[in-house]
């Protein structure tokens, strides 16, 4: 219980965080942004099954892969895309805690 509590609490309460607080301007905007993220998890439909909930996203889904994730920093590291980046960063970290407590279970 959580693991579900932690991992989605990155998911959305930590993108309402970091919009609310660091985006005084356009907070709403931001916030969506953030939240938007979760839209690489679309990988998922190319999975079989797609959902296994003991399987760690992290370099298995095409758009969670280590190639992605050096996208996602370069993303971060400019400054016109700097948000997207941070928003596909956030669901990356949140899908590496849940890796992280996956490992444990399995242990």
């Amino acid at each position: 219980m959580i693991r579900l509590f932690v991992h989605y609490g990155i998911h959305f309460l930590v993108p309402i965080g970091i919009g609310l607080y660091f985006f005084k301007t356009n907070r709403l905007k931001a916030i969506l942004i953030l939240l938007g993220g979760i839209l690489i998890d679309i990988d998922h439909l190319w999975a079989t099954p797609i959902f296994d909930e003991y399987r760690c996203s992290i370099n298995f889904h095409p758009l969670h892969s280590y190639y992605a994730i050096g996208i996602y920093i370069l993303l971060f590291t400019l400054k016109k895309t700097r948000i997207f980046g941070l928003a596909f960063l956030i669901h990356i970290i949140a899908d590496f805690v849940d890796c992280l407590f996956i490992s444990f279970q399995t242990q």
